[in-house]
């Protein structure tokens, strides 16, 4: 491609979108759109709330980013368009318009001690010592380009939309005709007895398939072994561990690095540590006084209390963390149990169960770690640094053959299908920019998960392909084997479930039933296929079925349907989640016709124009 038909290109479409731009400016300026962060404008008002492009633009922006978190991966407005998320901004922000009018109506409201008390529960909000921080607050807040009033009247607003949904969802409650079949569905179980057939119950063993039979059952199933669609994809990319000879990485840093991290590369001795603290001195005594007797035993100690071990456990602590026990359990130079000390939690006993010895790592033996760090590091910072460079280039024309000479990016191509992970295929996002490639798509940055970056091109399609036999031999072979053994048995298999059917046993058959019962839906029955579970709760009871499997069969026969038994633990507590769900799914369905017919009442005008305008400036 030489350069200057490419620069003709640029110079043509700058001025193509210079007077689209300027379109664009001439029919904004009877809306006052400006940026959104001039003088207020509105896209619409509901009733007498007025819904502003500052609202609209910040909810858009919220939802692209929830969006590129998802995919990983930009999202642009068209993309956005596509998932209905413009639509789906819009309508949230007229029912939420719709909600404070019918509040303002009622007079619901919040006053400023319930606002504060919102705003500093916010996490967002808070210091290093977990309290709401002030310049936390104002930081926050200029990032999404919100005055503190507004944002306060936000959450004055959201709390007056809460009581009014508490109020119309007050008395939704989950009726017993509706919960009393879900749980019977759900907490029914079933007694099976279970008896499989391998081919070890075969008469002769099945052998190995000759050429001729291995090429007939390869063609006969030639669907198994054919290729899904795909696209012939060029890419150019370029990773972390592409720029290993570019990045030195400076010996003072790494030297910086590993004093900052010394108290992980230099650890003092430790103790594996469990506490029990006792109301008084005189009982901790008496407690160890008895562990000494041999009466008792520190475990023993910990279930009187009603307490775990677990409630006990100090985890690997130093001689410091101990405080004043310290002295006392790092005397132990093997395991016991010393005691009582007098501790922040009162007196307690101490049982030390293992020594970790102190671990120093020098920096000499740290240092290749701490350089894979650093350079990890310094290469995303330097791709990233290159981004706009990139951007650049694609914006300006250049393709992904451009890109790999014009810049540090390797060029590839790879026939990519459903389910290749070789390459650049391994990495997620290629596969999901892949999968969602076509003809005449425009190339865009990608960013991979170990922070390099790549753009690809479509080529061609691939249309779905057998794999060579050679390729898949092993494979045939044994699906060969398998279903030669699953022809082998089922004339046995029917054989023994007549005999079942007829009342007869098979004990001379040397046959093991395996006899499950109280087996629920979501239980596994051990080394046999989960179809097995879902094949009993379809059957009848006294039915018998012939389930298969890859290489068994497996004759299931339901003996008895049981009821959920209420006195249960996990039954009840079942029950109860039942009752919360459909509890909550009434309330959310009141609630949803409330506003739907608040919105049939309340006018509602929208400017399409400046709605328009809000979505072209991103």
């Amino acid at each position: 491609m030489s350069k200057p038909p490419k620069k003709t290109k640029m110079n043509a479409k700058n001025i193509a979108a210079g007077f689209l731009m300027a379109l664009l400016a001439l029919s904004l300026l009877g809306f006052g759109v400006e940026g959104f962060g001039g003088r207020t404008t509105t896209i619409g008002s509901v009733g007498d709330r007025k819904i502003t492009t500052n609202e609209f633009a910040r909810a858009l922006q919220n939802e692209l980013r929830a969006l590129q978190t998802q995919f990983g991966q930009p999202i642009t407005m068209e993309q956005a368009r596509l998932f209905g998320i413009d639509q789906m901004v819009l309508e949230q922000l007229v029912t939420g318009a719709v909600l404070d009018n019918e509040a303002a109506r009622l007079g619901v409201s919040a006053g400023d001690s319930v606002i504060q008390r919102e705003i500093t529960q916010i996490n967002s909000f808070r210091g290093l010592d977990g309290n709401f921080d002030r310049e936390a607050y104002r930081f926050a807040l200029q990032n999404i380009g919100m005055s503190e009033r507004d944002f306060e009247e936000s959450i004055r607003a959201d709390v007056a939309r809460t009581i009014l949904q508490r109020a119309v969802t007050a008395g939704s409650a989950a009726p017993e005709s509706y919960v009393a079949p879900l749980l019977e569905f759900q907490a029914q179980t079933r007694d099976v007895t279970v008896i499989s057939l391998s081919a070890d119950a075969l008469a002769e063993p099945v052998g190995t398939p000759d050429a001729a039979d291995l090429q007939a059952f390869y063609e006969a199933n030639i669907d198994r072994y054919t290729m899904p669609e795909g696209k012939r994809i060029r890419y150019a990319w370029i990773t972390p561990e592409m720029m290993i000879d570019e990045i030195e990485v400076d010996e003072a840093i790494l030297r910086q690095a590993y004093e900052a991290r010394l108290a992980e590369f230099s650890q003092p001795e430790r103790r594996l540590v469990e506490r029990l603290v006792f109301a008084d001195t005189a009982s901790a005594e008496a407690a160890i006084a008895r562990i000494t007797a041999g009466e008792t035993t520190f475990e023993a100690l910990v279930a009187e209390r009603g307490l775990d071990l677990d409630d006990a456990d100090m985890g690997d602590v130093t001689r410091a963390q101990l405080g004043a026990a310290g002295d006392l359990v790092f005397a132990l130079d093997m395991p016991g149990v010393v005691g009582p000390v007098e501790t922040s939690l009162g007196p307690a006993i101490f049982r030390m169960n293992a020594i970790l010895a102190a671990q120093e790592t020098s920096f000499e033996d740290a240092r290749e770690q701490l350089r894979d760090e650093q350079f990890s590091d310094l290469a995303r910072r330097a791709l990233m640094d290159d981004m706009d460079l990139f951007e650049d280039l694609i914006a300006g024309g250049a393709s992904v053959a451009d890109l790999a000479q014009e810049t540090r990016m390797q060029q590839g191509e790879i026939d990519w299908r459903p389910g290749e992970t070789s390459g650049i295929a391994a990495y997620e996002a290629f596969r999901t920019a892949a999968q969602a490639l076509q003809e005449g798509d425009f190339p865009e940055i990608g960013q991979l998960e170990d922070g390099g970056l790549f753009v690809i091109e479509y080529i061609e399609a691939l249309p779905a392909a057998p794999r060579p036999l050679e390729e898949v031999r092993f494979q045939v072979i044994s699906e060969w084997r398998n279903a030669r053994i699953l022809d082998g048995l089922r004339g046995l298999a029917e054989d023994v479930a007549q005999r079942l059917r007829d009342g007869g046993d098979v004990t001379d058959l040397a046959l093991v039933p395996v006899r499950f019962d109280g087996l629920r839906r979501t239980d596994i029955m051990p080394d046999l296929p989960r179809e097995l579970v879902a094949a009993s709760f379809e059957m009848a009871e006294g039915e018998l079925r012939i389930v298969e499997g890859t290489s068994r069969l497996h004759l299931v026969q339901l003996n008895a349907v049981q009821s959920p038994d209420l006195m249960l633990e996990d039954v009840a507590t079942l029950r109860t989640a039942l009752e919360q769900q459909v509890a909550q799914s009434i309330a959310q369905d009141l609630f949803g016709y409330f506003a739907a017919s608040l919105r049939q009442d309340t006018p509602i005008q929208l400017n399409q124009q400046i709605i328009d305008a809000v979505q072209a400036g991103f």
